[in-house]
């Protein structure tokens, strides 16, 4: 037995997990505070990345299974996680307009449409993200991850531009401000006020 594919395999989960990833990324957690302050627990508690990276890996385990023909995740291309990316679009809260929307383009839309709901650019990314980084821990090599797929990469990339194009927003990176490096001893500090 592939032993990757026997970890996911130790949980039975229902069909409607995966409802589990769209609804996670709107989840807070509440106990944490409370749960750190009672102490003496003994257990090892996993952190919130960790858990939620734990049920991503399981949902994943549960589409390769649920999937017809049903595919071991030895065989699992980076065409099947483009697939498992699609599907979810169905359980998305994000409205993405379409081109012939009126208000495509627009951040906040005045009045409701019927453009389809769809799993925002930012979920898919963290998602992959923590499903490739679950993909090595369990025995996965780098080289061989269906995550890091060049065809991944551009996915997202199509996503994010084409969901910032249809929502008026932009996904640009923001650029740290460093501080200007320290000066070598000895040399003074130019100052642009005149003298």
């Amino acid at each position: 037995m592939d032993p990757i594919l026997g970890f996911m395999g130790t949980t039975n989960m229902s069909h409607n997990t995966n409802l589990m990833i769209a609804a996670s990324a709107t989840t807070t957690t509440t106990s944490s505070s409370s749960s750190s302050s009672s102490g003496g627990s003994g257990t090892n508690q996993l952190s919130r990345y960790e858990n939620q990276k734990r049920r991503d890996w399981n949902t994943f385990g549960q589409y390769l299974r649920n999937h017809r023909p049903p595919l071991s995740l030895s065989r699992c291309s980076g065409a099947h996680v483009l697939e498992f990316l699609r599907y979810l679009d169905q359980f998305g809260k994000t409205k993405v307009h379409t081109h012939l929307c009126p208000f495509f383009g627009h951040p906040n839309p005045p009045a409701p449409c019927a453009c389809p709901l769809r799993q925002a650019w930012g979920s898919l990314d963290a998602l992959i993200g923590r499903l490739r980084a679950a993909f090595e821990e369990n025995g996965g090599s780098p080289e061989t991850n269906p995550f890091g797929a060049r065809a991944v990469r551009l996915y997202l990339r199509e996503v994010r531009d084409s969901q910032a194009k249809a929502r008026g927003i932009s996904y640009e990176k923001k650029k740290r401000k460093r501080p200007p490096p320290p000066l070598p001893p000895g040399q003074p500090a130019i100052s642009s006020s005149p003298n």
